[in-house]
Order: C-alpha cells, then sequence, then structure tokens
C-alpha cells in the first residue's frame, strides 16, 4: 500500500499541515524578528492563512476537476513553495502575513487536489486503507511540526524552518510533476463550482456532518493547552505532550482502514461514531486528572482519524467528476470551523471549563451518530434476512 504516490501524497499533506502548525511554537522567536511585535501579533499571519484557505477552497479547487488533480497538486505546491520562502525572508509582519496568505492560496487548492488523487488511485476494495496512509500525513505535521520546529528555531533561527519547508515543497513538486500511474480521472461534461458541487445528492447532510465534526474537533483543541495550563497550572511540556499524544493516536489508527474495506463503510461509521462520542465524554470525565486524559487523547486521535477517513471518502464516492469541488467545500467548512470553534467554545471554557467544552463536542457529534446507525440498520436487517 505504501507506493511512491501514496508517500508523495502523504508527504504533501505532512507539509502543507507543518506550516499551518509552525507558528504557534516559534511565535515568541518569529516576534523578536520584528520591531515592536509581540508573539500575539504574529498569530494574526495564523489567522489570515486559515481564512485564506477557506476562501481558495471555496474559489480555486475546482480547477483540479478542469486540469487534473495531480496538476493542480504540482502548481500548488510550487506556489506553497514560494510562499515559504517569502515568509523565511520577511522583514517585517505584515510581508509575513501576505506570505502566509499566498501558501493559504496554495494550500485551498492542495488539499482537495490530494484528496481527489487519493480516491484515484486508490485499488479497488482498499480505498479507505489508501486514505488512511495519507491522511497519516497530518501526524506527521502535528508531531514534527510542533516539536522539531521549535527545537530547528531554538538551535538555528525561525526562519531556517520555513526554509526547510520550502525546499521539502520544491522537492515534492518535482517528484509529483516526474511521477505517472495517477490513475484515470473522472473528467466532469461542465465546468465545475462550490455552486454544482452543493447540488451533488446527498452532499448536504455529510457537509453538515463535517461541520458539526470539525467545530467539535477545533473547539476542543483551541483549549486544550489553556485548560493544562491555566485550571490544572502544569508547565508548558504538558500541552506538548498531550498534543503528541493525540498524534500518536491519530497515526496508530492509520492501519485500521483496511477494517473499514472489509466490514463496510455503514458499519465503521456508526462504530466510529460512537467510539468518538465516548472519547469526548471520557475527555470531561477525565479533565481533572492528567494521566487520565493523556490516555483520552491517544483514543481521541484514533477515533478521529477513522471519522475522518469515512467523511473524507463518502465525499470523494458522490460524484468523481466533481471531486475537486466538492473536496474544495469540505476544506472550506474544515478551516471555517477553525475560526468558529475557537469563537464559540472560549465563553463556555472560560465560565464552565474545559468538561463543559467536551460535552459539547459530544453533543456535535451524535447527529452523524444517529445517521449513520439509521442507514446501517437497514443494511444489518437485510444481512440477517
Amino acid at each position: 500500500m505504501l507506493t511512491r504516490n501514496v508517500l508523495l501524497l502523504t508527504g504533501s499533506i505532512a507539509i502543507i499541515g507543518a506550516n499551518s502548525l509552525v507558528l504557534s511554537p516559534v511565535a515568541a522567536s518569529v516576534a523578536k524578528s520584528f520591531v515592536g511585535i509581540d508573539a500575539a501579533n504574529v498569530m494574526t499571519a495564523s489567522a489570515i492563512y486559515g481564512l485564506s484557505t477557506a476562501v481558495s477552497a471555496l474559489t480555486l479547487a475546482s480547477t483540479a476537476d478542469r486540469i487534473g488533480a495531480e496538476r493542480a497538486l504540482l502548481y500548488a505546491l510550487l506556489v506553497l513553495s514560494v510562499a515559504l520562502m517569502g515568509a523565511a525572508s520577511s522583514p517585517t509582519l505584515i510581508v509575513l502575513c501576505a506570505a502566509q496568505a499566498l501558501a493559504g492560496l496554495a494550500a485551498g487548492v492542495a488539499l482537495p487536489a490530494i484528496y481527489t488523487l487519493a480516491a484515484q488511485i486508490a485499488e479497488k476494495g482498499r480505498e479507505s486503507e489508501t486514505l488512511g496512509v495519507v491522511l497519516t500525513g497530518w501526524t506527521l505535521s502535528l508531531v514534527a511540526g510542533v516539536s522539531l520546529s521549535a527545537v530547528l528555531a531554538d538551535i538555528v533561527h525561525w526562519r531556517a524552518v520555513f526554509s526547510l519547508l520550502a525546499a521539502a515543497s520544491v522537492g515534492l513538486a518535482v517528484a509529483i510533476g516526474g511521477s505517472r500511474n495517477w490513475g484515470t480521472a473522472a473528467r466532469a461534461d461542465m465546468p465545475t463550482s462550490p455552486f454544482t458541487a452543493l447540488r451533488v445528492p446527498g452532499i448536504v447532510p455529510v457537509l453538515l456532518n463535517v461541520a458539526a465534526y470539525m467545530t467539535a474537533f477545533y473547539g476542543l483543541y483551541s483549549y486544550l493547552g489553556p485548560h493544562l495550563g491555566v485550571a490544572l497550572r502544569l508547565p508548558a511540556t504538558f500541552a506538548g505532550v498531550a498534543i503528541c499524544a493525540y498524534g500518536v493516536g491519530f497515526g496508530v489508527a492509520a492501519p485500521l482502514g483496511r477494517l473499514v474495506d472489509r466490514y463496510g463503510t455503514l458499519t465503521a461509521a456508526t462504530a466510529a461514531f460512537a467510539g468518538l462520542t465516548l472519547t469526548y465524554l471520557g475527555l470531561a470525565a477525565s479533565a481533572g486528572h492528567v494521566f487520565i486524559l493523556m490516555l483520552c487523547c491517544v483514543a481521541w486521535g484514533v477515533a478521529n482519524h477513522i471519522g475522518l477517513n469515512l467523511l473524507v471518502r463518502r465525499l470523494t464516492q458522490l460524484d468523481p467528476q466533481q471531486r475537486g469541488a466538492i473536496m474544495g467545500l469540505y476544506s472550506a467548512i474544515t478551516y471555517f470551523c477553525v475560526f468558529v470553534g475557537a469563537l464559540a467554545y472560549r465563553p463556555i471554557f472560560e465560565q464552565l471549563g474545559f468538561a463543559a467544552c467536551a460535552l459539547l463536542s459530544a453533543a456535535c457529534v451524535v447527529p452523524a451518530l444517529i445517521g449513520s446507525f439509521r442507514r446501517s440498520s437497514p443494511d444489518i436487517v437485510h444481512k440477517q434476512l
């Protein structure tokens, strides 16, 4: 399953994910390079990146349906490399923000193209397994992006972090441009866009599940660090350990994709969303117990990986001719939920604490659980008959 192209897609997600995560651990170092700027100001560039990615996913991702997902990914990685070099050489915060805006435009095209190619090159009956491997790129970006970037910034300089990412992006672009066997793309009979994608039968309920799923994750994830540092008064190291625990769980779940292929997506969806609901309840119950909370973070990563796998696979199957536009909608919703989750959960965290946030996340997942159970029940009855 670890073919050259699968590894290239995994690496592409890792580079994009690393850039989206890297500013947080190096923000203090970046601030020292700019006069009159603090770490909070630096994170403005991260917010601009997220907004730019959402806009790009809505407006540009559908180009993959016309020119081919592999070409769209190639061009996006080249643009990303330019943006990352711009970030590495930024003389002011404004230039850094502009570079991250350009990086967001590239990411909004690249991510839908990656998911499209993952579905395109997967062997019949091994779709979830292939997608599971590709999704481990997020684990690489999460673990390496959070930990190694801070170390590199301390040992060398924060500019070296972006320079290294830029070089990796160029290398991936060259490798993707020289690679073949990307499968057969289903060309659209007419121009595609987010509006044509929204008319695909069955897409709206899935996108609503994506919105609830991502809000549940990003809302709670945003306040995991503050909970450990403020409420439990633990050193910052514990926040890094919790994030790594989540990343490890997300990564070790990759082989479970073959079980989804074996037992079917409906059965897997019911089990995954039930497990995720229980995990959020576990996070709420263990909010005051650090060791148990860390274990729950591992389970959180496992459940989130499987749930994400199922949602992405379902979307890529709805209309192969509009995969670019459909996955553009997915990416736009995802990055919008980064903003919504952090904003909506803040008053709950401040007034009621982390446990209440975890309970809200569990409630967000329940509709997806009920929907998957209803769809799987007739199938189970049919098999028994």
